[in-house]
């Protein structure tokens, strides 16, 4: 167990109207639809590492561009007291290129509607329609 939070980052990627999503692997939320991410590694800054992290997840080549926001997930033991602390920075990306290849920690990679993001119907990890949402105004705004 850990006593300090562990700094970890989300890349949000919109693409053609579509959103960037993996199927976790391993725990937190093994099994769950969520954004391509992982730990932040000493000395790396969070656009290093959000764009590290997209790439071996999935292939896809990006820069890293506005924090969306942060998320605390706290994750608890069969007692209820906290194992681990992470804090989630989601950052939006913009798309240069390459297509979703799963790697890494991710067996699924792959472009989603936001209609089928929004539906309810893909198991997903906190807050991702929510964060789809923000992204996808964000960029109609930018007009990317």
């Amino acid at each position: 167990m850990s006593s300090s939070p562990i700094p970890a980052v989300i890349a949000v990627v919109i693409h053609e109207d579509r959103t960037l999503l993996v199927r976790r692997a391993n725990p937190p939320d093994a099994g769950l639809w969520g954004f391509p991410g992982g730990k932040i590694e000493f000395g790396e800054t969070v656009a290093e590492a959000v764009i590290r992290e997209l790439l071996e997840e999935t292939g896809i080549h990006a820069q890293a561009r506005d924090i969306i926001t942060t998320l605390d997930i706290l994750v608890r033991d069969s007692s209820g007291a906290i194992e681990r602390h992470y804090i989630l920075i989601a950052v939006q990306c913009l798309w240069i290129a390459g297509e979703p290849v799963a790697g890494d920690d991710a067996p699924e990679a792959r472009w989603f509607d936001l209609a089928e993001v929004d539906s309810g119907r893909l198991p997903m990890s906190a807050d991702v329609d929510v964060i789809a949402r923000r992204a996808h105004a964000a960029s109609k705004l930018r007009g990317v």
